[in-house]
């Protein structure tokens, strides 16, 4: 029997977010920005975070190279951007000189506006399969009210309603 992961990941719904670095070269600095649904928060103490890049991305490469990376959490009103930075790096790259940003003030990777933010140093990088697992240490984060989180289930982009009108199925103990 063939395993068709991709297929079956598709009925997991994740957030969706960018995830941006940068390598410093003799032009200066260039900074990238990749549409990643991989992220999974690892430990609270010390606090770190993963996300899963193929071997072969650019962006791997530039994220080992400069060893900190930056996540926005994206909300409903991001999936254009989502879309434009999952394409290939030329488009990223005129994408994100035009997108609303600001150099995270511990690693200068780009936090874009976003409803949640995260500024991470590499922490270990675990090739495992045709993916890397990068582990981030988070030595930097924000939130802001903002839209619902911007949700990817079944190859599409999705809304989350979070309105007072909106009953979850069950709340959540702690």
């Amino acid at each position: 029997m063939e395993v068709d992961l991709r297929t079956t990941m598709r009925t997991f719904a994740t957030g969706v977010t960018v995830v941006t670095t940068y390598v410093d070269g003799p032009e200066g600095r260039r900074h990238d920005a990749m549409t990643v649904n991989s992220l999974t928060s690892i430990s609270l103490l010390p606090p770190l975070v993963s996300i899963s890049l193929r071997n072969t991305s650019a962006f791997l490469a530039d994220v080992l190279d400069s060893g900190v990376f930056a996540v926005s959490i994206l909300d409903v009103g991001a999936a254009d951007l989502a879309g434009t930075f999952a394409a290939g790096r030329p488009v990223r790259t005129a994408a994100l000189r035009s997108a609303c940003t600001t150099p995270g003030a511990v690693t200068g990777a780009l936090i874009i506006d976003s409803p949640g933010w995260l500024e991470c140093t590499v922490h270990r990088a675990v090739p495992l399969g045709d993916h890397t697992l990068v582990v981030g240490e988070v030595v930097a984060s924000g939130v802001q009210r903002r839209r619902p989180p911007l949700i990817f289930l079944h190859g599409d982009y999705h809304a989350l309603d979070t309105s007072p009108r909106h009953k979850p199925l069950l709340h959540a103990t702690r």
